[in-house]
């Protein structure tokens, strides 16, 4: 019996799908408009390609979809949780309040259950005060029957759990194993209020990933499809449904992610610049080893500064439905607002009345979409500066991903990669691989399993082989949990970074474990 498998990304304007068999080969594809409410958009496409490949529905065993679900939620402040937000830091933190810097309508939604709770760690792991356990009792009673969702936060947790871990067995003691409780020591890095603010947004949006992963059961249900359903995670890999619904801020970003991992596979390149053009941006960032670069920095979502981990990228306002609008005096600017999944309505080609990049690409003859004859009239000298100002934005934004001047090799992908050109300034060689369209979906599809840990330890007290030893150990774990098969755990990332400032000869450890999908409707085949 073969064994199929689906992938599905979600995007502003797209929505994509494949479906693969068990060598990874497409066997169809599709670019389905994205619908308001989603899941129709999702269903829509999934429904195309099962047709398109007429397969049978009882041997597809794998669907992964990669959504901004969760991403447009924050954004949107919609369909959030109601969140009691408990930072165990008193008395040391007592000077800035929880949520601070983070936008005032955000805060609204997610500020009215705040409490500081006396208890906390020093750097070096020692307690500020002892964890007052009355307190975290008497909140329990206080928010029982008020809020659907917790999150807990606790002064270098990093480097001690322990105080995170005795609120949350307190809570679940009088509150029910039901209600989902976020620990920061499992989603940020060090730095209070960044692994804070990422804590209480994943505690915001569990019930969204819940009713994106039941949308997505029940659309496989209607299709007869009984499968196992992935999500896609930030760092390009795969989490099952019991890993989403408990990190659903991992799912953030997943859409370039997926793109390219997608990129990776389709080129057969480990380490390139992935230029992922859409309806809405074009996202630009970086393989190494065949995985998204990570980023240093902090990141905003929705307006709030997080510090879990996130991919590298620069997103320019530049895609197939980007708008460009001209001057009197023969000027013009590009975007940053498109008509995204209204292309095919408001777009020059297709009969609208709005000059979009996809108008323009269409007019100077480098892609056939549309009815040219509507362009035809526009003037080929604007049109000429137009698309050279299109290209230099890619330019640029490839420069400041490259980590020196040397050529490297750029693969384009995405609907909207058409628009380029076969050269690009920076670019040892441009590289458009079959299936580039959709190579978002086919990185959802593809993808492995990962498990990562965050971690100071103490080299004084461990050693520097235990303290990696240990890690590994973590991370292969937290895969497991995630979905993936153990015999084929690999360590792909290792990162140690001496804490200076740290008694103990402290280090910070980063693990990174990926392997295969545990193949669990196989086993039952068999």
């Amino acid at each position: 019996m073969s064994i199929y498998r689906i992938g599905i990304d979600v995007g502003g304007t797209h929505t994509d799908a494949v479906l693969l068999d068990q060598n990874n080969t497409v066997l169809s594809e599709t670019k389905s408009p994205t619908t308001e409410d989603v899941a129709t958009g999702i269903y829509n496409a999934m429904h195309q390609i099962i047709t398109q490949a007429n397969v049978p529905r009882k041997e597809i065993k794998y669907a992964m979809l990669g959504t901004t679900h969760c991403t447009n939620a924050i954004v949107e402040r919609k369909r959030l949780n109601k969140v009691a937000a408990i930072r165990i830091g008193a008395p040391a933190t007592l000077s800035v309040k929880p949520l601070i810097g983070v936008p005032e309508d955000l805060r609204e939604v997610l500020g009215k259950h705040v409490y500081l709770v006396r208890g906390g760690h020093e750097f070096d792991g020692r307690e500020i005060v002892p964890l007052d356990e009355d307190h975290i009792y008497q909140i329990a009673e206080e928010i029982k029957g008020k809020v659907d969702s917790i999150a807990i936060t606790s002064v270098f947790s990093p480097v001690s759990k322990s105080h995170e871990e005795r609120a949350s067995e307190i809570l679940r003691e009088v509150l029910g194993d039901h209600i989902p409780l976020s620990l920061s020591s499992e989603i940020g890095s060090v730095g209070l209020l960044e692994r804070e603010n990422a804590t209480i947004l994943n505690a915001s949006v569990v019930n969204v990933a819940k009713t994106a992963a039941d949308g997505f059961i029940n659309a496989l249900k209607s299709e007869g499809i009984d499968a196992k359903v992935f999500f896609g995670q930030n760092d390009g890999t795969l989490m099952s449904i019991e890993y989403t619904v408990k990190y659903p801020i991992f799912t953030v970003a997943c859409g370039p992610t997926n793109s390219l991992r997608g990129a990776s596979y389709l080129s057969e390149l480990t380490d390139a610049i992935v230029v992922d053009v859409g309806g809405t941006t074009s996202d630009v960032g970086v393989l190494v080893q065949s995985f998204p670069r990570e980023s240093s920095l902090a990141v905003e979502i929705g307006g709030a500064r997080t510090n879990f981990r996130m991919p590298d990228l620069v997103s320019i306002g530049l895609g197939g439905g980007t708008v460009i609008r001209t001057k009197a005096d023969g000027e013009f600017t590009i975007g940053p607002d498109s008509v995204g999944y209204k292309l095919q309505e408001k777009s020059l080609v297709f009969g609208g009345d709005i000059l979009t990049a996809t108008d323009v690409a269409v007019a100077l003859g480098k892609v056939e979409i549309g009815d040219s004859a509507k362009v035809a009239h526009l003037d080929k000298d604007l049109l000429n500066r137009m698309y050279t100002k299109m290209v230099s934005l890619v330019e640029e934004a490839i420069d400041k991903m490259k980590t020196s001047a040397d050529p490297v090799p750029v693969i384009l992908v995405g609907g909207g990669s058409v628009l380029l050109p076969e050269q690009l300034e920076g670019a040892s060689e441009v590289i458009r691989p079959e299936h580039s369209g959709v190579a978002n979906a086919i990185g959802s599809a593809i993808s492995q399993v990962s498990g990562q840990i965050e971690k100071i330890y103490s080299l004084d007290e461990i050693g520097r082989e235990k303290a990696l030893e240990h890690a590994k150990l973590q991370a292969k774990t937290e895969a497991i949990n995630a979905g993936a098969a153990e015999e084929s755990l690999v360590i792909v990332d290792v990162e140690d970074v001496p804490l200076a400032y740290m008694p103990g000869n402290a280090t910070r450890i980063r693990v990174k474990a990926a392997g295969d999908l545990a193949q669990f409707e196989i086993k039952e085949l068999v």
